[in-house]
């Protein structure tokens, strides 16, 4: 009896897991910063393939604000143009609390990896936040004097950064790309 029973294979339910989550292959299309309302951005970069730019005016946006969205993933970039007129330090200051003041709380860490491009006139900071929060990337770029552009990266689902971890790191590729690419005019 003893023998029977030790043989027995006792049914274990399985952990629970996320989904498998199949990402395109890197393709680009070039913005080259006319938006719908015919507003002429002097700027223009790379964006991925299978997002779409968005302009979605409503009380509160701006000349300047636009998305690039990826429906497929819940997931869009918010991007805002301003004209640098005289308050680069302002700017700045916006961005730091936007990127930095509202999500130290929810944060494990925050790196910051400087942009540095003298050729194209492109410098800036790239914020890495880690841990729960509602946004993993966030960047702002400048050319010192007449231009300053930032974007953040938002999902549409609750925060969990063990499962959006993979997808975090597939369009913080596709922001540095548009970095990379960005050219002002």
């Amino acid at each position: 009896m003893f023998l029977f029973c030790s043989c027995r294979e006792i049914a274990i339910p399985k952990p629970k897991g996320y989904f498998r989550i199949d990402l395109p292959s890197k393709e680009y299309i070039k913005f080259n910063g006319i938006d719908s309302s015919s507003v002429h951005l002097p700027l223009s970069f790379e964006y991925p393939k299978y997002g779409n730019i968005l302009y979605e005016p409503d009380v509160y946006s701006e000349p300047g604000w636009f998305n690039i969205d990826f429906p497929f993933y819940n997931a869009k970039i918010y991007l805002t143009y301003k004209d640098v007129k005289n308050d680069l330090a302002v700017l700045m200051e916006q961005t730091y609390m936007m990127n930095v003041k509202n999500h130290i709380s929810k944060a494990d860490a925050i790196n910051e990896v400087l942009i540095n491009y003298p050729d194209r006139k492109v410098y800036g900071i790239l914020y890495d936040l880690k841990g729960n929060t509602a946004t993993a990337v966030q960047f702002f770029v400048t050319d010192s004097t007449k231009h300053f552009f930032r974007g953040s990266l938002y999902f549409s689902v609750v925060p969990n950064p063990d499962s959006l971890a993979p997808v975090n790191e597939f369009f913080r590729a596709d922001i540095i790309h548009m970095i990379e690419t960005l050219k002002w005019k």
